[in-house]
């Protein structure tokens, strides 16, 4: 029960990485109030949740529209009174749409960066108070190799997690006084819909070397492997962990340019 009586928000938690962590983070003691645009999705994972014996609130929120978080944030203070976590877990990737910087239409940029950049600036904008006035607590932002390395044809993508790296760091200098420690996660290769989404089969993408020459471990991630991770982060078992940038990818970003799985013998 390392999350014992802690109240946690996690964006984006109807699926993928932010259901995974939701469920274990319920499993470990918290009361999770999950933030998610897609109602079904959404009530879905909260079913999921108290059907096992634990807590969840689903609070439908648009994390790209600063009333919408306000009220969120507000509702979580007026429902439990306190917040220990702030999780910026939602992000998206508009495969086909993003590219590169001159041929991204100037309304997909603003798009990804409303929802993967300033959802971060305004959940921790109206959480970051209560969490102080809780005594303390953790942010945990999510990047992405994206952020660490440079990958090509998803411009508006990379600079929205290059700036969440950097952004946890100004945080963690800030407000680490106040016993808030923030730390980032760069997820790579997880088995999710959106990384189906951002690595089609085409000729601009080849599963088959991605996996067996530029991932080390030699298979995907799993959603489940990053929530282990993300529960590490929000639990007293990392106190001492601020403004760190974990790679959750099987070894991806040491391996560099990512263009380079296209040569490779599949004998």
């Amino acid at each position: 029960m390392r999350l014992k009586n802690k109240v946690c928000a996690i964006t984006g938690a109807g699926r993928g990485i932010g259901r995974a962590s939701a469920k274990l983070f319920a499993q470990e003691g918290a009361q999770v109030f999950i933030l998610e645009f897609d109602g079904l999705s959404g009530k879905a994972a909260v079913e999921e949740i108290v059907q096992a014996g634990n807590q969840a609130i689903f609070v439908q929120c648009d994390v790209s529209n600063e009333s919408s978080v306000k009220n969120a944030f507000e509702f979580i203070e007026k429902t439990a009174g306190t917040l220990h976590v702030i999780y910026n877990n939602a992000s998206v990737y508009l495969g086909g749409k993003d590219g590169i910087i001159t041929e991204i239409d100037s309304e997909i940029w603003h798009r990804v960066l409303s929802i993967n950049l300033n959802s971060i600036y305004y959940c921790c904008h109206y959480g970051i108070p209560l969490l102080q006035k809780s005594g303390g607590g953790a942010i945990i932002n999510t990047a992405s190799s994206a952020g660490v390395i440079g990958i090509p044809k998803c411009d508006a993508y990379t600079a929205t997690k290059g700036a969440t790296i950097a952004l946890t760091r100004s945080l963690a200098s800030e407000y680490g006084r106040y016993g808030i420690r923030t730390n980032c996660i760069a997820p790579a290769a997880i088995a999710t819909d959106m990384v189906k989404q951002s690595n089609p089969d085409s000729d601009d993408f080849d599963a088959f070397s991605f996996i067996n020459l530029r991932t080390p471990l030699r298979r995907w991630g799993t959603p489940e492997e990053v929530a282990q991770l993300a529960l590490f982060l929000a639990s007293d078992d990392s106190t001492y962990l601020n403004g760190t940038v974990i790679a959750a990818d099987g070894g991806i970003t040491i391996n560099g340019d990512l263009a380079k799985a296209q040569a490779v013998d599949h004998a």
